[in-house]
């Protein structure tokens, strides 16, 4: 099962219980299908930043899901049929994996010469006395 993030705008202008019912029936429509809603997390009415069929405003939501890989192709058919969807983006979420290995840190240990070696260049880049000019 892969993992996914749905977002979309409800229309503004629908009533609360309205709402709601588009809410369930894509939450439904995921568990029908053989998916887990995973997080439903509700952002709220927001202006939009155009307009979009004459409307300026819209209810957005986040919905986190695990489904096969064809439930995605069919909420994104009944969302385009939906007049209450005005947008929506559906996409798979990847965990990050990482096949390069660390490089190990290099500790070299401590010695009398590297210690005086260390020293020795601090000393002979000390700048010289100026010459006077006559």
């Amino acid at each position: 099962m892969n993992k996914y993030e749905l977002v979309y705008v409800i229309d503004a202008a629908l009533e609360d219980e309205a709402r709601k019912a588009v809410i369930d029936r894509f939450n439904g429509m995921i568990e029908q299908n053989g998916g887990k809603v995973l997080k439903v997390d509700e952002w709220g009415k927001r202006r939009l930043a155009y307009p979009i069929n004459y409307k300026t405003e819209g209810y957005y939501l986040l919905v986190n899901f695990e489904s096969e890989a064809t439930l995605p192709r069919e909420i994104e058919r009944t969302m385009k049929i939906a007049e209450s969807i005005l947008r929506y983006l559906i996409v798979k979420v990847e965990e990050k994996r990482s096949n390069v290995k660390p490089r190990p840190v290099r500790v070299a240990p401590e010695t009398q010469e590297t210690a005086a070696a260390a020293e020795a260049p601090a000393e002979a880049e000390a700048p010289a006395a100026p010459a006077e000019a006559e």
